[in-house]
C-alpha cells in the first residue's frame, strides 16, 4: 500500500463537506443530501490547512456556497446548514454556541480539527442548552485533520518556533512538556489520517524520544477502545511505515544553507508559503495542478529560463500553426467548397484547442514572472556565488578563503552573510581559530548581528563538557543533549561522503539491518506488549514518515524522495516538520536562542530582506 498522505486527507475533508456521509466519488454526490448548498465556517489555523487541498471552485463542486472566519461578524443565512471546521478551543466553543443561539444557520455540523477535550466539549453543550438551542446541532465529530497537507509526500504541523521553545535554557518543564504534546497530537493525526499505526524509531535522549513516547502512550491508549480508528487497518495485511523523529540539532547546516534550485528559491527569496507566491503585482497557486512547476521545480534555476523560452517558443509555434489553419483559402487558390468537410474538422480542432493554448500562456506568463522576481534578487545579493561558495564548504570539505571574506564583506544581506558564516562554521569540525577571527572581525565590520553565529560556537565549543549524550529525555538535559547533538551531527555529516546525513539515516533505519550509525535508536511499537522487544519488527521497511522536529525545509525534503524513486525496489517516504522553514526564518530562530543567552552585538531582531 502506498501511503498518500494528501489524498486520504482531502476524502475526509469531502465527507465533512457533505456532512460526514459517504460519498461514491470524490467529486461529491452522496446519496441522502437533501442541503443543495451550504456555509464553511472556519478559524484561521483550519483555513491554512484547507488552502493546499481545496480551491474555491473545489468548494463549489461541494455544495458550498460561502467559506467565512469563525473570528469576523457574519451574517445571518437561516435556510442554509453550516459546516464548522475548527480547533477545539474553548473560545470556538463559545463562538459557536453564540452563532446557534443566536440562529445564523439552520443547523451546525460542528467538525473539530482534532480531539476535543472534554472540558470544551462540556462548555459547547452547557453553552447551547442554556440558550435553548442545542436542537440546531445536528453533530460534533473529532475529523483529526490538524495538518498542513502541501503536497503528497509533505506536511507540516504548522507549529511555529518550535525550535525555539525546545532550545529556550529558560523553559519551564510544563513549556517543555506542552510542545511535546502538541507535537505528539499532531502526528497522531497524521497516523489516523493514514489508518496506519507506525513503529516509532528515535536516537536516544532529546526532543525526539520525548515526543516518540508521547506519541507511543497516544496511540496506546486509543488502541485499548475497540472499535478505533485503526481497526480497519488492523484486518488488511499491509505492512506498517516506520515513522523516523529527529530533532533540528541532529543537522543544522541544512536548514540554514543557499540552494540553486528553483523550488527552494522562491520559497526562500520570495517567501512561498501555503503554496502561494505573492509577487508585487500578482498572485499564483504553485503546486500539483501546475505542469511546470511539477516538472522544473527542482531544476537549478538557469535551466528554468532556458526551458520558459523553449516552451514559449513551441507555444508561438502552435499558434503559428492555428492561425495558419484558420487563415482562409490557400494562397492564389480560391476555396471552391471541396474542402468544406475538412475545413470544417480543422476549425473544430481550433477551437478545442484555444482552451489549452491559453493555459499555456498564462503558464508560462506566470513562470516568466516568477523567474525574472528572482533574477532580480539573485544579480542584487549574488545569491549564486553565495550557493557556489557554500557547495564547496558543504560537498567537496574545502573553502577558499578569499571568495568567503569577499561574499562576508560584500554583495548580500546580512541574513545571507550570517547563514554563509555559520555553514562555515557547521562544515568544518575545528576551523583554524585565525581564520574563524577574520570571519567574525568581517561580519561585525559588515554590522551583522552575531547571535546566531556566537550561539552556535558556544554550542560546538561546550561539547566537550558533555560528551556523552544523557540516557533519558528529562527537562534537565535537554539542553545539555542539543549540545552534543550538534557536534555529533557535524561528525556524522563529515563522515561519509558528505550525503545529507538525515537520508543515510532514514535509509539504514528502511533497511533495518544492523548499523553503528542506528543500532543505539530506540523503537516504539504501540501495539506492541510494553515489557520485552524482543518481537518488535526492525525492518525491512518499503514506506517511512519522517518528520522533523523544530522545523523542516525544501532541501532536505528533495533529499529524501529523491533516492526512494530511484531504488529498486521503489521506497515511499513521506517527509514531515513542526513547520517549513527557509533559510532566514531559521537563522532568526537561531539569533533569538543566542539573544536568550546573552550573545550577539544586541537585542534587535535580525532585519528582515
Amino acid at each position: 500500500m502506498a501511503l498518500s498522505l494528501r489524498k486520504k486527507q482531502l476524502d475526509l475533508i469531502t465527507r465533512m463537506l457533505h456532512l460526514n456521509q459517504q460519498q461514491s466519488s470524490p467529486d461529491g454526490g452522496g446519496e441522502g443530501e437533501e442541503e443543495a448548498y451550504k456555509i464553511l465556517v472556519m478559524d484561521g489555523p483550519c483555513i491554512s490547512l484547507l488552502s493546499p487541498v481545496l480551491r474555491v471552485g473545489d468548494l463549489r463542486k461541494h455544495g458550498v456556497t460561502l467559506h467565512l472566519n469563525i473570528d469576523k461578524a457574519r451574517q445571518q443565512v437561516a435556510d442554509a446548514p453550516a459546516v464548522y471546521l475548527v480547533r477545539p478551543t474553548p473560545a470556538n466553543a463559545d463562538r459557536i454556541a453564540a452563532d446557534a443561539a443566536a440562529g445564523l444557520y439552520a443547523s451546525f455540523h460542528v467538525n473539530f480539527s482534532t480531539s476535543v477535550p472534554r472540558p470544551v466539549l462540556e462548555r459547547l453543550a452547557s453553552a447551547t442548552a442554556a440558550s435553548r438551542s442545542a436542537h440546531r446541532v445536528g453533530r460534533v465529530a473529532d475529523q483529526y485533520l490538524d495538518f498542513v497537507c502541501l503536497e503528497d509526500n509533505l506536511f507540516s504541523l504548522a507549529q511555529p518556533r518550535a525550535y525555539v521553545a525546545l532550545n529556550d535554557p529558560a523553559a519551564a518543564d510544563a513549556d517543555i512538556t506542552s510542545v511535546v504534546d502538541a507535537i505528539a497530537l499532531g502526528l497522531f493525526c497524521v497516523a489516523a489520517t493514514l489508518g496506519a499505526v507506525p513503529i516509532i524509531r528515535c536516537a536516544r535522549g532529546g526532543p525526539a524520544e520525548m515526543v516518540a513516547a508521547a506519541l507511543d502512550a497516544r496511540l496506546r491508549d486509543h488502541l485499548l477502545a475497540k472499535p478505533n480508528l485503526f481497526t480497519e487497518a488492523a484486518s488488511s495485511s499491509f505492512q506498517r511505515p516506520v515513522l523516523c523523529l529527529f530533532d533540528r540539532n541532529f543537522e543544522l547546516s541544512v536548514g540554514i544553507q543557499h540552494d540553486w534550485r528553483y523550488r527552494p528559491l522562491v520559497h526562500d527569496v520570495l517567501s512561498l508559503k501555503l503554496n502561494k507566491l505573492k509577487l508585487p503585482t500578482e498572485k499564483y497557486d504553485l503546486d500539483d495542478s501546475d505542469p511546470f512547476w511539477v516538472a522544473n521545480s527542482w531544476s537549478e534555476y538557469p535551466e528554468v529560463p532556458k526551458e520558459i523560452a523553449a516552451q514559449l517558443a513551441k507555444y508561438k509555434q502552435d499558434v503559428d500553426e492555428v492561425n495558419q489553419r484558420t487563415g482562409g483559402g490557400r494562397d492564389g487558390v480560391e476555396f471552391d467548397g471541396t474542402d468544406l468537410i475538412g475545413n470544417t474538422k480543422h476549425l473544430m480542432n481550433v477551437v478545442n484547442s484555444l482552451p489549452e493554448l491559453t493555459e499555456r500562456k498564462k503558464m508560462i506568463d506566470k513562470h516568466r514572472n516568477i523567474a525574472t522576481a528572482l533574477f532580480a534578487r539573485i544579480k542584487e545579493r549574488s545569491l549564486n556565488d553565495y550557493c557556489d561558495c557554500e557547495k564547496d564548504m558543504l560537498q567537496d570539505g574545502v573553502v577558499d578563503r578569499k571568495t568567503l571574506l569577499r561574499l562576508l564583506s560584500g554583495e548580500g544581506t546580512k541574513e545571507d552573510k550570517l547563514r554563509l558564516a555559520v555553514t562555515y562554521l557547521l562544515s568544518f569540525e575545528a576551523p583554524p581559530s585565525s581564520e574563524l577571527e577574520q570571519v567574525e572581525v568581517v561580519l561585525r565590520e559588515s554590522e551583522v548581528d552575531m547571535s546566531a553565529f556566537l550561539y552556535v560556537k558556544r554550542i560546538k565549543s561546550l561539547n566537550t563538557q558533555f560528551a556523552a549524550a544523557p540516557s533519558t529525555a528529562s527537562r534537565s538535559t535537554i539542553v545539555n543533549w542539543a549540545v552534543s547533538a550538534v557536534t555529533e551531527g557535524v561528525k556524522n555529516y563529515l563522515s561519509v561522503g558528505r550525503q545529507v546525513a538525515l537520508t543515510r539515516t532514514v535509509e539504514a533505519l528502511m533497511e533495518g539491518k544492523p548499523n553503528p550509525e542506528v543500532d543505539n535508536y530506540l523503537l516504539f511499537d504501540p501495539r506492541a506488549p510494553r515489557s520485552g522487544t524482543g518481537g518488535q519488527f526492525r525492518g525491512p521497511f518499503r514506506e517511512a514518515i519522517v518528520f522533523m522536529i523544530g522545523g523542516g525545509n525544501y532541501t532536505e525534503y528533495r533529499s529524501l524522495i529523491e533516492p526512494g524513486q530511484s531504488s529498486q525496489p521503489s521506497k515511499h517516504v513521506i517527509y514531515g516538520a513542526t513547520e517549513i522553514l527557509s533559510g532566514v526564518e531559521f537563522i532568526q530562530q537561531l539569533a533569538e536562542l543566542g539573544e536568550k543567552a546573552g550573545l550577539g552585538s544586541g537585542s534587535s531582531n535580525l532585519p528582515s530582506q
